[in-house]
């Protein structure tokens, strides 16, 4: 069954199960390793044109609900 927010979802099949924004393939855990890496939000919503303002603060607010499934889901995302 689907984990849904406003702008979050989980779906099996999409993204592996991870949190993603409603309707795309952006995961949440990106979004967020790349605030903790300081990107800019304008750099962010050029980089993903369908991204919106409001939906990154839904992003953010998952993020902070949800620290251990985040911080995981970065750390298996890792790359050496």
């Amino acid at each position: 069954m689907p984990t849904t927010t406003t702008a979050i979802e989980k779906r099996v099949g999409v993204c592996g199960g991870e949190a993603c924004l409603t309707g795309t393939r952006i995961p949440v855990w990106l979004l967020e390793q790349a605030r903790r890496l300081k990107t800019p939000t304008a750099q962010l919503l050029r980089s993903y044109p369908t991204l919106t303002e409001e939906a990154l603060a839904e992003a953010w607010a998952y993020a902070s609900a949800n620290p251990a499934e985040i911080d995981l889901a970065i750390r298996e995302n890792e790359t050496d």
